[in-house]
């Protein structure tokens, strides 16, 4: 690979330019995307209170206001650190507390805002450059031209943006997989190169580097174990399944940075005993997809990612080339580099991968939802792209080089328009479940004195918290406990119902005489306009107009 060790001045240019727009990219527009439900969490894990403590104190059939929310989302002088880090092993144990600490203790400085917390991701995303270099370097052992590669397409990976753009400990697990990973294959390298000379002092640092990383990635994801299985595997393919030294160090690292581990894995495994002896356990419905498009799809968008769905003919061409070229990628790197390079891109891609895979095959579809999950198996395509984009620039005849720098042109043009369209965006696939809350925004704001009534059942809690970073503050909350009947004041102009049973519905609609109409209805929930017939509004004029005084007695709550 000697003619891979520097790049023309020309791929140094375009690189530095890629990074550049990758940056500017992430910290475009933080505060212009939907806050959804997941990202509210992560807020209100910042707060330090639970979310039954929110349910108590907001869900208890009181109007409030969208300001009574703040309370919830972010830093105050009511909870310390502590309680974060508590909430956390009370309630969300499956989410390890080192990045909501690091968010907390960043929105203590920067605020609780919505550009603040998601800053911080777009910061921490910044690491992934240094890292990827690190971890091409110590793969490929060139200087530049695959690393720089990688850069460019990291830089530009709508996928990535996507994460580096959520209030969510996703990225900070890239950059964490990455370390890990790197001081993995260092650690091997000087296992190798000082094998006679044995120097020990060396050799423990970068092995204690990788306990310590691998440890630290733990405590950002648990799903790092799977991570940490794929290097087991590596390390044992490499020492061809043989009991070596370099086995016994690697296995004594790996003990070290999971016994760092036990205190957070006794917390999980309790709480997963106590959902098994529990008779209270809450039934989600998730959005299942067929596996094969739901990968396909998945694949496309690390590295093009506008309207990939199904009924698009462009978006299944477009899948189709890019499954094409990571199929060859992967094929072409298994044939031409050695076994302990691409095996390491191997096992990355497919062991993570696998727990999520192997128990859907029997249905045949795939939870939504697991997504991120797949970040190691995107870090390992866009590997073997890289690299494979990297030779070819260089190697056959003119026309074959020239046919290369059509596709690594193309593949480039697909990263930036798809980042620059994802990163000024109001909302996006990722956002699940409040995907259309824009949209429910825009129809209730319309109203001149709108009422939102919801109970905190199911996602409901989660889409309330949602829609008040949307909704005007002329908007008020009527939030039930249990679907109790709401007692509904005259003087709202229009009624809003989210996502109620159609029971609930139908209740509070013959109560009030109210004529129903669904203005918004989608996979995930749907929106109730209740309107006061004709003669019912009459009356209620007339009552408004001969008790003023009253009414704005006992509304006290309302400004």
């Amino acid at each position: 690979m000697h003619h891979l060790k520097f790049a023309p001045s020309w791929l140094r240019f375009l690189i530095i330019f890629l990074l550049t727009m990758g940056i500017l990219f992430r910290f475009s527009n933080l505060d212009g995307k939907v806050f959804w439900q997941d990202e509210t969490f992560t807020s209100l894990r910042i707060s330090g209170y639970t979310a039954n403590e929110a349910k108590q104190q907001l869900f208890n059939n009181r109007i409030v206001g969208g300001e009574s929310f703040a309370q919830f989302q972010g830093a105050n002088p009511e909870k310390s650190l502590n309680d974060t880090i508590m909430s956390l092993a009370k309630q969300d144990s499956q989410h390890p507390p080192l990045y909501y600490i690091i968010a907390r203790l960043w929105v203590e400085i920067f605020g609780n805002s919505v550009t603040a917390i998601r800053s911080l991701s777009a910061c921490i995303s910044l690491l992934v450059f240094p890292c990827i270099y690190w971890l091409c370097r110590e793969l490929f052992n060139v200087p530049l031209s695959v690393s720089g590669v990688a850069i460019a397409l990291m830089a530009i990976s709508p996928i990535h943006l996507v994460y580096a753009q959520e209030a969510q400990e996703y990225i900070l697990w890239l950059v964490t997989i990455l370390l890990s990973s790197a001081s993995l294959l260092r650690a091997m390298r000087l296992e190798d190169e000082l094998a006679e000379e044995r120097q020990k002092p060396d050799l423990f640092a970068i092995w204690s580097l990788y306990a310590v990383t691998l440890a630290i990635s733990l405590y950002t994801f648990i799903w790092s174990a799977f991570v940490a299985v794929a290097h087991a595997i590596y390390v044992m393919i490499t020492a061809k399944f043989k009991f070596t030294e370099t086995v016994r160090t690697y296995l004594l690292a790996s003990l070290v940075g999971f016994l760092a581990f036990m205190p957070w894995i006794t917390i999980v495994i309790g709480d997963f005993f106590q959902f098994l002896i529990s008779a209270d356990k809450t039934i989600t419905q998730f959005d299942l997809i067929p596996i094969f498009p739901f990968l396909s799809m998945q694949l496309s968008r690390t590295f093009f990612d506008i309207d990939l769905s199904s009924e698009n003919p462009l978006g299944n061409l477009i899948a189709l080339s890019f499954l094409i070229l990571v199929g060859y990628s992967i094929y072409f790197i298994c044939r031409v580099t050695n076994y302990k390079v691409w095996s390491f891109i191997i096992t990355l891609i497919v062991v993570p991968v696998l727990p999520i895979i192997l128990p859907d095959l029997i249905t045949g579809s795939i939870r939504a939802s697991t997504e991120p999950y797949l970040i190691p198996s995107y870090l390992g395509i866009q590997i073997a792209v890289a690299y494979l984009l990297a030779t070819q620039l260089y190697n056959g005849s003119r026309s074959r080089r020239s046919f290369w720098h059509i596709i690594m042109a193309l593949v480039i043009i697909c990263g930036l328009i798809s980042s620059k369209v994802s990163s000024q965006a109001e909302t996006w696939w990722n956002k699940g479940m409040n995907y259309g809350n824009p949209q429910v925004a825009q129809i209730i704001n319309q109203s001149n004195r709108p009422l939102l009534i919801s109970d905190a059942l199911g996602n409901n809690y989660g889409n309330v918290f949602s829609l008040s970073y949307l909704l005007e503050p002329k908007v008020r909350f009527l939030l039930v406990n249990n679907q109790k009947i709401p007692k509904i004041s005259d003087r709202f102009t229009d009624v809003f119902l989210l996502n109620p049973s159609e029971a609930w519905g139908k209740i509070i609609e013959k109560k009030y005489k109210f004529k129903t109409d669904i203005v918004y209805s989608d996979n995930y929930y749907s929106i109730w306009k209740f309107t006061k017939t004709r003669n019912l509004r009459r009356r209620n004029i007339s009552s408004n107009n001969q008790l003023p005084t009253e009414l704005s007695t006992k509304q006290t709550i309302l400004p």
